[in-house]
């Protein structure tokens, strides 16, 4: 099986981590969307006794909350406690540092719950930087944000699940090229406003570009959500090692904090 989000994008992740006596219940499991006797098609129960050491929805949101828990406790302590001096380096420092560990993790075939948990924290003190700039500005924008990110998400699983959303190789392409091209864009839009140019979101660019923006990166964390769901079902599905479901745990909080900050933005655009 192939990883669909960017994050859980290693094609060899599932390989050479167990034999091939342990798939030799679902025969031609290279194919993503085939189905086979037996195997569970949404996030419900499945009919068969899982077996230890397999990745499991239960395993999957222990690991989440683990992860998405340790980010909000230090985006707390962040937006609670550092001075406003230090909150324009900390964000800087945290979004350049956490890319990092996002490619690092990303590339390697074995995934390390280190790793994963640095990335938390570190993305913590970016996300709780940026939030108390954001709330400096514009009171009462971080809950809204918080709460417009959670519904999202919600409604994506609901729709994922009940309206049993297929994700085609031809959709899974689409969105990943979208979310490189668009990631791309804004790391070389953040490398020049270091330089004090801002080509995006500059005090010069029209309301109805940035609107524009944000509706094309709000898009695109959602439609990476549906993949990173795909990725549990079919993990869980097919079979996949415990260990990946701390991946998918990473995917997961790197697209809810993507889908935060565009969401953040988007509201900062109408307060303003």
């Amino acid at each position: 099986m192939r990883g669909n989000n960017p994050v859980l994008s290693r094609p060899d992740a599932w390989q050479g981590t167990t034999t091939p006596s342990q798939y030799a219940q679902y025969p031609g499991q290279q194919f993503p969307g085939q189905q086979f006797p037996g195997q569970p098609t949404d996030f419900g129960p499945t009919s068969q006794p899982v077996q230890a050491g397999r990745m499991t929805i239960d395993d999957v949101i222990t690991k989440s909350a683990i992860t998405m828990g340790t980010l909000m406790a230090v985006a707390a302590l962040t937006f609670l406690f550092l001075p406003g001096a230090l909150l324009a380096p900390a964000a800087i420092v945290g979004a350049l540092v956490s890319f990092g560990v996002v490619l690092l993790v990303s590339f390697r075939r074995a995934i390390n719950p280190a790793f994963v948990l640095a990335y938390a924290a570190i993305e913590g003190v970016f996300i709780g930087a940026i939030s108390k700039l954001y709330e400096s500005l514009y009171s009462g924008i971080v809950p809204a944000a918080v709460m417009g990110t959670l519904v999202a998400a919600a409604v994506t699983l609901a729709a994922y699940k009940f309206f049993n959303i297929k994700v085609t190789n031809k959709f899974r392409k689409m969105v990943v090229i979208g979310t490189i091209a668009y990631a791309g864009v804004l790391f070389v839009n953040f490398i020049l406003s270091l330089f004090g140019i801002n080509l995006m979101f500059g005090s010069g660019t029209s309301l109805g570009l940035l609107l524009l923006f944000s509706a094309i990166g709000v898009g695109l964390a959602v439609f990476n959500l549906i993949l990173d769901f795909d990725y549990i079902e079919q993990g869980v599905a097919m079979g996949a090692p415990a260990s990946e479901s701390w991946r998918a745990a990473f995917g997961l909080t790197v697209t809810m904090v993507w889908l935060y900050i565009e969401i953040l933005r988007l509201l900062s655009y109408f307060r303003r």
